[in-house]
């Protein structure tokens, strides 16, 4: 199949593909006798993982090294489930970021007339008593001559 069809069935655009193939993502593409790329089930299951991986907020860095592991002859198992453990973690804190912010918007929800109207008066006064006093920067500055 061509690119374009590669593009269709897997979800990357053709552009990525190419990318993907540049910086060994994907095997070198076989290509027709016209020039034009004749991409097999093979590379089409590479393309999946790499989008997968990709998806995973896996750096490009990081899933080229899986993919130099997983390509070498060696016995690298170890070294790619450091690399998944890694990014396992990575995903893990985001998940964890998310879950905190998501927390605190809901308690400010549910305690806006509470909470959040009694912030926003005091910070409003405390605007109101600037522009009505504003301090220069040397205000708090004893000088004695």
């Amino acid at each position: 199949m061509n690119i374009k069809e590669a593009s269709q069935i897997t979800g990357v655009s053709s552009e990525t593909i190419r990318y993907y193939e540049k910086i060994g993502l994907v095997p070198p593409i076989d290509r027709k006798e016209t020039g034009v790329r004749d991409i097999d089930e093979r590379i089409i299951r590479r393309i999946n993982f790499a989008r997968q991986m990709r998806s995973a907020g896996m750096s490009v860095e990081n899933l080229q090294k899986y993919i130099q592991l997983f390509d070498t002859d060696e016995n690298n198992q170890q070294e790619q489930l450091d690399l998944l453990q890694e990014q396992l973690e990575v995903l893990e804190e985001k998940r964890d970021d998310l879950t905190a912010a998501i927390n605190h918007l809901t308690f400010k929800l549910a305690n806006h007339g509470k909470h959040m109207t009694t912030f926003e008066e005091e910070l409003h006064e405390l605007e109101q008593q600037q522009q009505k006093h504003p301090k220069t920067l040397y205000d708090d500055v004893d000088v004695k001559k």
